[in-house]
């Protein structure tokens, strides 16, 4: 009797002390405070300024949300969960979701192609398939970008029939389909029509029956009619002089690319229903987190309408939005269950890095050694960097970076007024301060080279090159008058007050930068390669924006 006591006082103690241990280990991560959380955003809770709303779900709970700021300045009605927020680009997965719904309804293939649904395109869209639309591996010419090109300003209207006349009247494609990834707003835009062409009725109609009625998503909505009226809309707003912000609210009735109004409660219902499956079954979510691949095998980071990621170490599904005065972003770590919404009614807001500010505060415990910072500097002498400086051209990036020594200290500028030490880890290998990416430039001195790799992704390459420093006499070769068929739009090099000066029609849109021989730099409209005859003539240049590549201009000759 004695011998059973004892064994029973000893697993007692035992069973106390592992309690004990597990609640110190507990106690040991403590939840962070709201006041934690409110310095995050303490910028939007100024006098008379716009902000956000900000929501944490940790294993299917709401633990945290809260309005910030203003969302009408005129009338100081302030953010409150409930308030409706644009999220543009964040509306992607949700467009995603009406194919994906529509392939299980076997109403379509992911393999069926654009040319299918829309003849009226060039040969080229029998190559493109849906699947390609989803993973930004078409080619398609970016619709924003195309309406930047055309001369269109910020505030000006345009339609689905506008906008499927400059698609269809692209004579080529920016890459062959499948053979790179390059984020096209055009491809989701042309998902919205397809839903349309395949169901008979609006993209909005089929989303708001499949999605956000079964999932009681009240407040959620493709807005394609900017006239609707939306309770507790909030509005948004651009920075333009000191702590003064002006309206920014878009007029446009394109869905697809972007469109959704919704809450960060309506957005919770959402993010439970990933976890939950109990109106969408796990082949939906499994064909929504399936990353795309290139026709040579290579894996994207990017999904259908999300993008599947590293951060600190942790898986991360995520996708932000930007258009007009709106930011936003919702960011899920599904091994830890936690997910964080910022949603933002100022254009000037980094809605990603909000969140993950957040993220932080909660799964700081989980975080994995960052690439990087295990790396040890070495100092340099400046006999040692003296090979390493120069002007670098980025031909994928179609932008320049300048190396140079300042103060026995290596330098790189990516643009006038920004320089950031590049600190050693080799004579040859460098990474890059004063970002918030893990950046490591390697440069390769007998090709004339540098490499650039970001967060431990595939790096690019930058050629040295030699300034062209053309004189003013010089600069006067290329003026004229050019024209694109693809464009339908007229534009004109002068020179200005010494200065290279880009017009649209009549209108004055940029300063022209020449870095390189035959190489005119626009900073708001992209990089233009003038074209030469045999005679050494200029006949055209071919003009390439970030989502718009080798757009054909033929020089106008003088009668």
């Amino acid at each position: 009797m004695l011998k059973i006591k004892s064994l029973i006082l000893v697993y007692i103690c035992t069973a106390i002390c592992a309690f004990s241990q597990n609640a110190l280990a507990k106690s040991t991560v403590a939840e962070p405070s709201q006041q934690e959380i409110d310095s995050i955003f303490s910028e939007w809770e100024q006098v008379d300024q716009p902000g956000g709303t900000v929501a944490v779900i940790k294993e299917g709970k709401l633990i945290f949300s809260k309005g910030y700021g203003l969302a009408n300045i005129e009338h100081s009605v302030p953010n409150t969960p409930a308030t409706v927020f644009r999220i543009a680009s964040t509306s992607k997965q949700f467009t995603a979701a009406t194919i994906i719904l529509l392939v299980q309804q076997q109403k379509l293939s992911l393999n069926d192609s654009l040319y299918s649904f829309f003849p009226e395109f060039p040969d080229y869209a029998k190559e493109i398939t849906i699947r390609d639309l989803l993973h930004h591996t078409s080619g398609v010419r970016d619709l924003f970008n195309l309406k930047e090109l055309k001369g269109f300003r910020k505030d000006d209207y345009y339609d689905d029939a506008e906008v499927m006349g400059w698609l269809t009247a692209q004579p080529s494609l920016n890459f062959t389909p499948g053979e790179e990834f390059l984020y096209s707003n055009s491809g989701y835009w042309l998902l919205g029509q397809i839903v349309q062409k395949v169901t008979g009725a609006s993209m909005a109609t089929f989303a708001d029956n499949e999605i956000f009625k079964p999932l009681k998503m009240s407040s959620t909505l493709f807005h394609n009619n900017h006239n609707r009226i939306v309770k507790n809309k909030a509005y948004g707003y651009t920075p333009f002089s000191g702590s003064e912000f002006e309206i920014n609210m878009s007029t446009l009735d394109l869905i697809g690319d972007g469109g959704i109004l919704t809450t960060i409660e309506d957005l919770k219902k959402w993010d439970d229903e990933f976890y939950q499956q109990k109106v969408f079954d796990k082949s939906f979510w499994e064909m929504m987190t399936t990353v795309g691949k290139l026709n040579n095998g290579a894996s994207l980071e990017y999904a259908s309408g999300l993008r599947i990621s590293d951060y600190k170490g942790l898986k991360q599904i995520d996708h932000a939005g930007w258009f007009g005065g709106f930011k936003s972003n919702l960011i899920r770590f599904p091994e830890q269950k936690l997910s964080v919404i910022v949603l933002a009614n100022r254009e000037d807001a980094y809605s990603t890095g909000l969140a993950h500010q957040v993220a932080d505060l909660y799964l700081s415990q989980h975080f994995k050694k960052e690439v990087g910072s295990e790396l040890e500097f070495i100092e340099l002498n400046a006999e040692q960097l003296k090979g390493l400086p120069g002007h670098y051209w980025s031909g994928d990036r179609n932008d320049s970076r300048h190396v140079y020594i300042k103060e026995g200290k290596l330098k790189l500028s990516p643009a006038p007024k920004r320089e950031y030490d590049l600190a050693p880890l080799s004579e040859t290998q460098f990474k890059l301060m004063g970002v918030s990416a893990n950046v490591i430039i390697t440069f390769m001195p007998k090709s004339r080279q540098m490499s650039v790799s970001v967060n431990g992704r595939e790096p690019f390459i930058c050629d040295q090159y030699m300034p062209a420093n053309y004189t003013k006499e010089q600069l006067a070769q290329f003026t004229g008058r050019f024209y694109s068929e693809a464009l339908m739009v007229n534009y004109q090099i002068k020179v200005i007050d010494g200065e290279l000066q880009l017009y649209i029609g009549n209108r004055q849109v940029s300063k022209l930068d020449a870095p390189q021989r035959d190489m005119l730099v626009s900073r708001s409209l992209g990089v233009i390669n003038i074209e030469r005859d045999s005679e050494d003539t200029i006949t055209g240049f071919k003009l390439s924006s970030n989502r718009v590549k080798h757009v054909q201009f033929e020089k106008i000759l003088a009668k």
